[in-house]
């Protein structure tokens, strides 16, 4: 399924939602918790955390770039798997120290969890999961910074519950993943191959998903001076990001995580 499909697909079932059409969407907040009760008991069994993050990405995209990527990500690849629902994107992760304020913590609006926080609050979310009845939970980030954390949270998890029956699961790929396939797209059309953060692919995840244009600033468009660069907030050229490119990247994202799963599902039998 492309990119624009499933957007389109996501667009049908949270619209037949929101009209008191069947309850069939793909998002836990979109459904009352009887109608839930009765996907469980009909056999859907599967979940998707998805964590999301809230950090600054330079003068040109929005703070809540994570979280609208892992959110919409996590739907498509809930639709594609055709079994799954996702419950709420989690909005925070780890982006510096806020008392010395590193890493991302130097601009305003960025907000940080110490990695013993983020563990804790994703693990506790992880275990509601498996309390309302789920018996596979697939945790996946977006955001960089803490993806052992979450690779950690899973194991564990996993250890406790496998012999009661449910299986937590950390998908690797739909970030890791992607981020190679991303540098050898780029590398083999021509692109920066710099691109680390609010660049090239950041920016055309978000412009793919941006059709009201609230969250890109195009007029602020401009590549960073430097590596890692502390004036700007941007590590990478957003100028080379298009929708095209976008559409390209979230693809890779949705399919690598849809074939981790099935994988790890297979293995779980």
């Amino acid at each position: 399924m492309r990119a624009w499909a499933a957007s389109l697909a996501l667009c049908l079932v949270v619209a037949a939602a929101a009209h008191g059409a069947e309850p069939n969407s793909v998002y836990l907040e979109d459904l009352t918790s009887t109608e839930l009760r009765d996907r469980i008991a009909a056999g859907t069994t599967t979940v998707l955390v998805p964590i999301g993050g809230t950090e600054q990405n330079g003068p040109h995209m929005a703070i809540g770039k994570h979280n609208f990527i892992a959110r919409w990500v996590a739907g498509a690849i809930a639709i594609k798997l055709g079994d799954a629902l996702v419950y709420p994107t989690l909005p925070f992760a780890p982006t510096g120290d806020a008392v010395t304020r590193t890493a991302h913590m130097r601009f305003p609006g960025s907000v940080s969890l110490t990695p013993q926080t983020y563990g804790a609050v994703v693990h506790d979310v992880a275990l509601s999961v498996i309390d309302a009845g789920f018996k596979n939970v697939f945790i996946m980030g977006d955001h960089g910074d803490g993806q052992d954390v979450l690779s950690a949270v899973a194991k564990t998890l996993d250890a406790q519950w496998r012999s009661k029956g449910a299986r937590v699961f950390y998908v690797a790929d739909v970030y890791f993943k992607e981020k190679q396939q991303a540098h050898a797209y780029e590398s083999s059309h021509g692109l920066p191959t710099h691109d680390v953060h609010a660049g090239t692919d950041d920016t055309s995840e978000l412009i793919a998903l941006d059709a009201q244009h609230r969250w890109i600033r195009s007029d602020k468009l401009a590549p960073s001076e430097g590596a890692q660069t502390a004036r700007s907030g941007v590590d990478g050229d957003p100028t080379k990001a298009s929708a095209a490119l976008g559409d390209i990247f979230l693809q890779y994202k949705i399919d690598d995580a849809v074939n981790q799963i099935r994988r790890l599902l297979g293995a779980a039998r």
